[in-house]
Order: C-alpha cells, then sequence, then structure tokens
C-alpha cells in the first residue's frame, strides 16, 4: 500500500509540472541569458463593427539589454496579437529588435466585452552579463496568443480602364479589417506620371472587400497589379 501511495504521489507530481510547464509563458524559451519585463493589462477595444480599432502598446527592456524574445497573454481567445519588427537580415535580436518592442492588438471576436492583453518581454544582454531566465508560469484563465485571425488576400492585373477587385470571408468568419495595394513591376522606381495614373477607393461591408480601380493608358505594357485582401475571425 505504501508503494501505491508512493508511485501516486509521484505521478501527481508529475502531472503537476507538466501543467506548470504547459502554462508557462514563452518569452524566454530557448535563451540561456535573459530578463523577463511583463507589461500592463492592455485594453482592447471590443468593437465589432469593420474595421476593427487596432491598439498599440509600446514596452521596454532595461538599459544594456535588448528585446530576445517575445510573448503576450490574453483575456480572450479571439484576441489578435503582433508586433512590429524592423527590416534586415538576418532576423534577430539587434536586427529585427532593439531595446522596445511595439505590440498591437485587435479583437476578433463577437461580442462586445472588454478584452485585454499582457505583453511580455524576454530581454538579453546587448553585451555580455546579466543572470539566468527568470521563470514564470501563465495564470488562469488567460490564453496564450493563438491564431485569432485569417488573412485572405486576392491579386489582380490592372488595365486602362476600371477593374474591381474582391476578396472575401468565408462561411461563419466575421469582417475585421482589410486593406488594398497598387503595385508595379518596374526596374526601376516608378515614374510620378505610372503612379498617378492609377486610382482606387475601397468599400468594407458584408463580409467582403471591394476595391474599384481606375486606370489610365499609362498601365500599357507594364505589369500592374491591385492586391486586396481581408482579415477574418471566426469560422473553424
Amino acid at each position: 500500500m505504501k508503494r501505491l501511495a508512493l508511485v501516486l504521489v509521484l505521478a501527481g507530481a508529475g502531472a503537476a509540472f507538466a501543467a506548470q510547464e504547459a502554462s508557462a509563458t514563452n518569452e524566454c524559451r530557448g535563451l540561456l541569458v535573459c530578463v523577463r519585463v511583463a507589461g500592463p493589462w492592455v485594453v482592447v477595444s471590443s468593437g465589432v463593427t469593420a474595421p476593427r480599432a487596432r491598439v498599440d502598446f509600446q514596452l521596454s527592456c532595461p538599459r544594456g539589454f535588448a528585446v530576445g524574445g517575445l510573448d503576450a497573454e490574453l483575456s480572450d481567445r479571439a484576441i489578435d496579437v503582433s508586433f512590429a519588427g524592423k527590416l534586415g537580415s538576418p532576423v534577430g535580436p539587434g536586427v529585427t529588435t532593439g531595446r522596445s518592442a511595439l505590440f498591437g492588438a485587435t479583437y476578433a471576436g463577437a461580442s462586445a466585452r472588454p478584452p485585454t492583453f499582457r505583453p511580455l518581454l524576454g530581454c538579453i544582454p546587448s553585451s555580455g552579463g546579466g543572470g539566468g531566465p527568470v521563470p514564470y508560469g501563465r495564470v488562469e484563465a488567460v490564453y496564450p496568443p493563438g491564431e485569432a485571425v485569417v488573412r485572405r488576400v486576392r491579386t489582380v492585373t490592372l488595365r486602362p480602364g476600371t477593374v474591381r477587385a474582391i476578396a472575401a470571408c468565408g462561411k461563419g468568419e466575421r469582417l475585421i479589417s482589410g486593406w488594398h495595394a497598387v503595385g508595379f513591376y518596374t526596374g526601376s522606381p516608378p515614374g510620378q506620371a505610372l503612379v498617378g495614373s492609377v486610382r482606387a477607393s475601397r468599400t468594407l461591408r458584408n463580409g467582403r472587400v471591394q476595391v474599384s480601380v481606375r486606370s489610365g493608358p499609362a498601365v500599357v505594357g507594364v505589369r500592374s497589379i491591385v492586391q486586396v485582401g481581408v482579415v477574418c475571425g471566426g469560422g473553424s
């Protein structure tokens, strides 16, 4: 009986440890030297009409440190969180990130309630020194970032005259926001005459984005496109 009791205790301890590991945040994962910085719970707009409002929040590492890892805690799984990284190669601390990170969040849910998120940074020394990782477990009733939204894109070739392009959310999805962009495949930056010959307008309604583009004769012989995209929440 004593041996059975010991086995049950060890099994229970192992399960508790696994649960704790599963709930841990990841901002310091894989970093040998890391200092954790936790921001406040940032309120995200709960408006449910498109385009959804986005909230930005900047969080900084201590002086002498750079952002080496990021994570966030969500009060609602339907919060889409990202951060603004700088361009450059290779992608990594000191190139993509600096001392601070700008987090952005949008609510992709269907009910008007006060969603919040807490940004987290794993900070590494800019040069030498520092201590070990700061352990931190995710508290109950919050969620890690996931795939709260899906982006659907359509690209249409332009020609002289009017072209319409539509990108739509799938069945059961909700329109969160949309975008469009005009592009020219030229060897050098397009001139003012070419850029100015294209005019585009966008509307968002009924789960889709429609863009109407009117192009002049300057696009003849130039591969010109319009990209239309939607950000959708919900669905399967």
